[in-house]
């Protein structure tokens, strides 16, 4: 079966997208791959699968490689005389800007093309915060109190400390800060301003549990992950997650009750449910007090989480397999043709 990886990406997870697809070239090995580069000026590149390096990338080695254009159903590679499609289902493999805020999606549906990833309305609830907290309130999915701010109107701020500032609009914990006394405060909303015009306030939860469970819907049937407890300090910044996006070997299951696990289980379904179908999600909760609440959606998880699946080729092979392409309008100009009718032309 072919598959496409399609990474990189012009945003701050430019980098970690190119190591989750070194990562899936190692992992996903029944299938024919092919890797699809988007640079920074949002030219595509096809690289081969021997140049899946790290210095192919930060050397600008990329460049010297085969040039891709989009035509209706395929990435292509023009030559002289014909034209070339990259065959195979596409994987949506940029995080952050491009890959979760809808961009990328509306390009490939754009060109109806088949991919695995979050669609345009998916990536909208997924990708800012502060909408993750509407979907959660608009679907019975509890969620940590939070306060936005913007540039303009920081102040008056009513979360008791320690807090966490993060950007609404970002992933990797890029810019995030606990703040644990207010005369820190103004240096931690600097830094998230410097990614981001609108930030997200909550209470930073001491001593809570957190959980992370992958899955996805196929065919009317939901494939879960195992259920992991990062083993972590009190939060990863991004050193440590662009570290822990390189995973690829096996972790262990969370040793959890089987009620707390059906419990994570059904709030993962209240938030996927007739929105993320045809993508691979991870869904990371704190749980207090036996109470479950969503931390965060990632609508590509770094490496696609492919360490929390027994069989990662086998679920991968599973969601390609449902996938539909989204129904289009057929065009007929039967008003047009009776107008002309009507005029005598």
């Amino acid at each position: 079966m072919k598959l496409t990886i399609l990474f990189g990406g012009a945003s701050f997870e430019h980098e970690i997208s190119i190591v989750s697809a070194i990562t899936l070239k190692q992992k996903l090995t029944k299938f024919e791959l092919s890797f699809v580069f988007c640079d920074q000026d949002h030219s595509f590149y096809l690289v081969p699968a021997e140049k899946m390096k790290a210095v192919t990338f930060s050397k600008g080695e990329y460049k010297k490689m085969p040039k891709l254009s989009l035509s209706h159903g395929a990435f292509v590679q023009k030559g002289l005389f014909n034209s070339t499609e990259v065959s195979g289902t596409v994987l949506n493999l940029i995080h952050g800007a491009d890959g979760e805020d809808g961009s990328i999606a509306a390009l490939l549906d754009f060109f109806a093309i088949k991919y695995i990833g979050p669609r345009v309305d998916a990536s909208v609830f997924s990708y800012d915060k502060r909408y993750t907290k509407w979907l959660c309130n608009a679907r019975g999915v509890k969620a940590v109190e939070s306060q936005e701010l913007s540039k303009s109107e920081h102040d008056n701020i009513n979360i008791a400390y320690p807090l966490i500032v993060k950007p609404s609009r970002l992933g990797s914990s890029i810019g995030v800060s606990i703040v644990r006394e207010e005369s820190k405060l103004d240096y931690a909303l600097d830094t998230a301003f410097e990614y981001d015009d609108s930030v997200i306030v909550e209470p930073f939860l001491e001593g809570v549990k957190e959980y992370n469970l992958a899955g996805f819907r196929a065919d009317g049937k939901f494939y879960f992950s195992i259920v992991e407890e990062p083993q972590k300090d009190e939060f990863l910044d991004f050193e440590k997650k662009y570290m822990d996006f390189s995973r690829s070997g096996d972790v262990a299951s969370a040793e959890i009750s089987k009620e707390l696990e059906m419990k994570l289980r059904a709030n993962f379904e209240k938030v996927y449910e007739n929105l993320f179908e045809g993508a691979l999600i991870r869904c990371d909760f704190f749980v207090v007090g036996g109470e479950v609440y969503l931390n965060e959606i990632n609508p590509i998880p770094g490496s696609m989480a492919n360490y929390l699946f027994e069989d990662f080729n086998a679920s991968i092979e599973i969601l390609i397999n449902s996938l539909t392409h989204a129904k289009r309008a057929k065009v007929g100009y039967d008003y047009i043709h009776s107008i002309s009718k009507a005029k005598g032309k």
